[in-house]
C-alpha cells in the first residue's frame, strides 16, 4: 500500500516577500493556517523550514529545521526526504506554505495522479483579468492530462495552484540537477521537470478554488477582508 506525507516548505527570507510564513490572517500565522487544512486530509504533515521564528509557531508538531540553502521549495523537499524516518512514505505532497485556502478535495485529488507520471499538480480556471495579467498568478499551459508549460508573463492558460505530488525516486532525482534558463527567468521551480535534465510529464487535475494565494502583502490584506 502506498504511503503518503504532506510536506510544506516555509523558508523566512522570501524573495517578493520577507517573513511571509509568518504574516497573520486573521490572527493567526498563514503558515499555521496552511498547517491546520493539511492535517485535516488526516495525511502526515510536516512542516519545513530554514528558521526557528516559524518552528516556534507549533508545539508537538512534526517540524523539520534545516539552515540548507535550497534554491527552491522542491529541493527543501527532496531533502528531508532522505531524512531516516521519512523512508517509510512512497510519495510526497508538497503544499506551498502561501496556500492558506487549501482543501483536503485539492490536495486528494493531486494525490490520485501521482501515479501517471511521478510528478502531479494542479490547476484551476483563471476567474479575473486581474489574475489573468499578474505575473504573481502562475499560469498554465495543458491538455487536461499533462502540463505543457508555466508563466508569469503569459495572460492564457489556467491558474497554476501550489500543490505537487511526486514519487519518492522522482524527488530524488530532483536533487541532481540544477536550475536552468527558464526556471530562472520565470522564477518557477516546476519547469525543471519539462527541462531536458529530469523530461518528466507533469499530471495535472483541475480542482474547485475560491480562495487566495498569498504572494503579496496585499494579497494578505485582501485575505483579511475577505475573511472579517
Amino acid at each position: 500500500m502506498t504511503s503518503s506525507a504532506i510536506l510544506i516548505p516555509a523558508r523566512y527570507n522570501s524573495t517578493r516577500f520577507p517573513g511571509k510564513p509568518l504574516t497573520m490572517l486573521d490572527g493567526i500565522p498563514m503558515i499555521k493556517r496552511v498547517y491546520d487544512a493539511c492535517i485535516a486530509s488526516k495525511i502526515p504533515t510536516y512542516v519545513l523550514t530554514d528558521d526557528v521564528r516559524i518552528a516556534s509557531v507549533f508545539q508537538n508538531t512534526s517540524v523539520i529545521i534545516d539552515d540548507k540553502d535550497y534554491a527552491n521549495g522542491t529541493e527543501r523537499c527532496a531533502g528531508a526526504s532522505t531524512i531516516d524516518y521519512m523512508q517509510k512514505y512512497d510519495q510526497f505532497i508538497n503544499i506551498q506554505g502561501d496556500m492558506p485556502d487549501v482543501t483536503t478535495d485539492m490536495i486528494l485529488r493531486v494525490q490520485e495522479i501521482i501515479g501517471q507520471s511521478g510528478v502531479a499538480t494542479a490547476y484551476t480556471d483563471l476567474k479575473t483579468k486581474d489574475l489573468q495579467f499578474d505575473a504573481n498568478t502562475v499560469k498554465m499551459v495543458h491538455n487536461n492530462v499533462y502540463a505543457h508549460w508555466f508563466g508569469r508573463g503569459i495572460a492564457w492558460g489556467s491558474q497554476h495552484l501550489g500543490i505537487y505530488g511526486y514519487s519518492k525516486q522522482k524527488l530524488l532525482a530532483y536533487t541532481n540537477t540544477k536550475p536552468d534558463t527558464y526556471e530562472e527567468l520565470e522564477e518557477l521551480e516546476q519547469l525543471r521537470w519539462l527541462s531536458l535534465q529530469l523530461a518528466t510529464k507533469i499530471a495535472v487535475r483541475k480542482v474547485e478554488f475560491d480562495g487566495i494565494e498569498i504572494n503579496t502583502p496585499e494579497d494578505a490584506e485582501e485575505w483579511n477582508r475577505r475573511n472579517a
